[in-house]
């Protein structure tokens, strides 16, 4: 039985960086700004995209500067990057949050800290020294800003995490082999309610971000938990 392909994405450019927009065929009930982790591209989470899409969402992906079809280099720019692409979704809904992976997921705490955004999804977020370690030996596999050590060296995620004005999601695997889940269950000590960590068995650093089930629990905690009106009663649940 042949099946139609999905819906592509409407491809534009935002501040120089390449983007991706998912939208419903309704007025969204919420919006994620997908940011990737480090090497990687936006078509990389097309998956996550449009599983938003399908539940009513609207999503947009980017390559980060130094990444797929984005200009510049990645430094000090990415969370300004990241909270641009949130007010260009304010275009299309009141609700924005944003989802991020490994590198992705350092900047998507760091933006939701600086920014009046609804929630944050993290997976398996990389932290500063590791990322700082990571540049002094080499590792990045990606052009970067003179500014990156600098301001890595100025910035410290778990303070960050402490002053987040909306809902916290943090996903990691036990398995981690690059990120240790401790850094997650330290993050989600840090944080405010409402908030919640999943913490799965086995795995590995990029074993969650493509999973099926837990791109549709992270959804669901969205429509819960990160979209609900700031001041109104919490859920029975999370």
């Amino acid at each position: 039985m042949r099946r139609e392909p999905p819906a592509p994405p409407e491809l534009l450019t935002h501040h120089g960086l390449a983007c991706a927009l998912f939208l419903p065929d309704g007025p969204p009930s919420g919006g994620i700004v997908i940011h990737h982790g480090a090497g990687s591209a936006k078509e990389s989470h097309f998956d996550f995209g449009r599983a938003a899409r399908a539940r009513g969402m609207a999503a947009l992906a980017f390559d980060a500067r130094g990444h797929g079809r984005s200009g510049g280099a990645f430094g000090a720019s990415a969370v300004e990057d990241t909270l641009a692409l949130c007010d260009l979704l304010r275009s299309h809904t009141p609700h924005v949050a944003v989802r991020g992976s490994s590198l992705g997921g350092f900047v998507a705490l760091l933006a939701a800290a600086a920014g009046e955004l609804d929630a944050v999804v993290a997976i398996c977020p990389a932290p500063e020294d590791l990322l700082l370690r990571g540049l002094r030996a080499g590792r990045m596999e990606f052009e970067v800003d003179a500014s990156l050590e600098q301001w890595l060296e100025s910035v410290n995620l778990t303070e960050a995490t402490a002053r987040l004005p909306g809902a916290l999601l943090l996903l990691h695997a036990r398995g981690d082999e690059q990120v240790p889940y401790t850094v997650s269950e330290e993050l989600y000590e840090a944080a405010s309610e409402p908030k919640r960590l999943l913490m799965l068995p086995g795995g590995h650093h990029r074993s969650i971000q493509h999973d099926p089930e837990l791109q549709a629990e992270s959804l669901r905690w969205l429509e819960r938990v990160g979209f609900r009106e700031r001041g109104s009663a919490p859920p029975d649940r999370y």
